[in-house]
């Protein structure tokens, strides 16, 4: 069975590791990276290319096989769904705990739900507050996804975008 799992991954962290981690003995995995065409904001630092790459890195070195495609944003809730089923590779269910993307699969999908770990701690808006505070975020986050921010200098941008200095 192959299943869907939808997330903004601002940036990968081990939460959603261990969500991928879980699901993988049980279904082919469809990651789709949400909100794809929002980059360089404080809430949306990375571009989906960029989230692609540390998605990539990441599951290539765990071994995991799984499709990744950006999905952008549409403005209107009752058509988002079908959108998203329109961009990805068929799937048969959708594995989430985000109660509107419960609602909008429900009439379409099979919808399961995900265990969540550690959320406050594993959350990209905490590992972001870290970035720009100088505090631990790499313990949050699996190590080829540091390794890739520090390469394309994603602290500094973060940093910026807190500031309101233009890049």
């Amino acid at each position: 069975m192959r299943a869907l799992l939808i997330g903004r991954f601002q940036p990968l962290h081990l939460g959603h590791m261990e969500v991928i981690r879980r699901a993988i003995g049980d279904y082919e995995l469809v990651i789709g990276i949400g909100s794809a065409q929002k980059s360089h904001t404080i809430d949306n630092p990375f571009t989906a290319g960029e989230r692609y790459e540390m998605i990539y890195r990441t599951l290539k070195k765990e071994g995991i096989g799984a499709h990744i495609i950006p999905i952008a944003d549409v403005d209107y809730n009752s058509v988002w769904a079908s959108h998203v089923i329109s961009l990805c590779p068929p799937f048969d269910a959708v594995l989430s705990n985000n109660p509107l993307t419960i609602e909008l699969f429900s009439p379409l999908k099979k919808v399961l739900g995900t265990e969540m770990f550690s959320r406050t701690e594993y959350s990209g808006k905490e590992i972001r507050s870290r970035m720009i505070e100088g505090e631990d975020w790499r313990s949050l986050v699996p190590r080829e996804v540091s390794g890739y921010i520090d390469e394309i200098r994603g602290i500094e941008r973060i940093r910026y975008l807190a500031r309101g200095d233009e890049l």
